[in-house]
């Protein structure tokens, strides 16, 4: 794997936004906020800002093998990609559990692939290690190519002038990926109700700049470009049900779980390494767990961390009905209890958690499908035990799509 035109990913600092007013960095280089979180994202809702993603990666695929030897590794069809049209694809093990995603964009001679940073060293290194005898070339251009996010076309002038967001072409074709997530996509299923899925709404996209140009934008005054930091992308986000691989995935993860079916898996583009286990859970079995949304009690002005433990809400007047005594510790993340005690039933864990401006605090969690879709299920947060309400994004039925009858079991008595 080259490392592009400019430097490693790894020699990509801090972002020139760290110069504006309010910069409060979110750990990985670029801003949380700018000191007004819920206005920001007000802002960014109705698409007057944007948010500067420069600490993601950015690898691209050259060559005239480049996408059918992608289609052959991953999820998604990519035979025949138009320029200028967005997928995302996923690349999965031997069992079906998500490995790697990648938001991809082709411009007709190379496929641009937009990943989370941690994801570029050992995605890229794959790729290449799996490249043989192809005519395909797998290239680092995180360091001269940065992602700038917004909820409109950052290409909309309006007034004549040049855009103040100089958007990147090649090709001849404007590298911004417009998220597929907002319907779902062919050869694609959606296990959510469709009727009242937020994602209808998601109009979020990622625009790719000039790393050299980052300097200038963040120079910019606020009543010319209006900025908004990664908290208010990632309440959107969660508001939209949108699943990321930094936050929603762990070892254990298959799409089914997050609904991911939706944009990222073609069911019948023919195999890949995982698509059995595709198959099969949407076939004729279920996903072991599911998403859901939660809407938290904000009265005691809390938000529970990533991780945080989901369980069966206590039932007044009934404690032995919700509580479970094991003594080991939970595989979704939770502290064991004391051997003997009574503690609260563990469900799943919390993935995504955000204050949104409407909705309040609200997360993403992953729970065990057997989990009541009725019951009400409560966060733990230390010593605190904050209620949660939770709305259905994959519903406990997903999957056993083929409807096969199931057969009595051998020497079985029918009554």
């Amino acid at each position: 794997m080259t490392d592009g035109d400019g430097p490693t990913s790894e020699a990509v600092g801090v972002s020139p936004f760290s110069s504006r007013d309010g910069f409060v960095d979110d750990g990985s280089g670029v801003a949380a906020h700018y000191g007004n979180p819920l206005g920001e994202q007000r802002l960014l809702a109705r698409g007057g800002a944007i948010v500067d993603l420069s600490d993601r990666g950015v690898l691209t695929v050259t060559g005239p093998d480049r996408l059918s030897w992608l289609n052959s590794l991953t999820s998604q069809a990519l035979v025949g990609l138009a320029p200028g049209v967005s997928t995302e694809t996923l690349l999965l093990d031997a069992n079906g559990r998500l490995e790697h995603a990648a938001r991809v964009l082709d411009d007709g001679e190379t496929a641009w692939l937009l990943v989370d940073r941690h994801e570029v060293g050992p995605l890229g290194t794959w790729l290449d290690r799996m490249r043989f005898m192809l005519r395909v070339e797998v290239a680092d251009r995180t360091g001269d190519v940065a992602t700038i996010g917004s909820m409109h076309d950052l290409l909309g002038g309006g007034d004549g002038t040049e855009p103040l967001v100089p958007v990147m072409t090649s090709n001849d074709t404007v590298l911004v990926w417009v998220d597929p997530w907002h319907e779902v996509t062919a050869g694609g299923h959606s296990y959510a109700d469709s009727d009242r899925h937020p994602g209808h709404d998601w109009t979020y996209r990622e625009s790719l700049v000039r790393r050299s140009d980052l300097d200038a934008l963040a120079s910019f005054p606020a009543d010319r470009l209006a900025v908004a930091g990664t908290l208010a992308l990632e309440a959107l986000r969660i508001e939209a049900w949108r699943p990321r691989l930094s936050t929603e995935v762990d070892e254990r993860t298959i799409p089914h779980e997050l609904d991911w079916m939706r944009s990222a898996v073609h069911l019948t583009k023919g195999c890949y390494r995982g698509q059995e286990t595709v198959a099969k859970v949407h076939n004729i079995g279920h996903p072991p767990r599911r998403l859901v949304m939660l809407h938290l009690d904000g009265s005691d002005g809390v938000l529970p961390e990533r991780g945080a433990e989901v369980v069966l809400a206590p039932v007044t007047g009934s404690p032995a009905a919700e509580t479970d005594t094991e003594t080991d510790t939970d595989p979704a993340g939770g502290a064991a209890p004391v051997p003997g005690a009574a503690s609260p039933k563990s469900v799943g864990h919390v993935t995504s958690v955000a204050l949104h401006h409407e909705l309040g605090p609200v997360a993403l969690a992953v729970v065990k499908r057997g989990t009541d879709e009725a019951a009400p299920l409560a966060v733990l947060v230390g010593d605190l035990t904050i209620a949660a309400a939770q709305e259905i994004v994959v519903p406990a039925s997903a999957g056993a799509a083929a409807g096969v009858p199931r057969l009595p079991r051998l020497g079985a008595v029918r009554r």
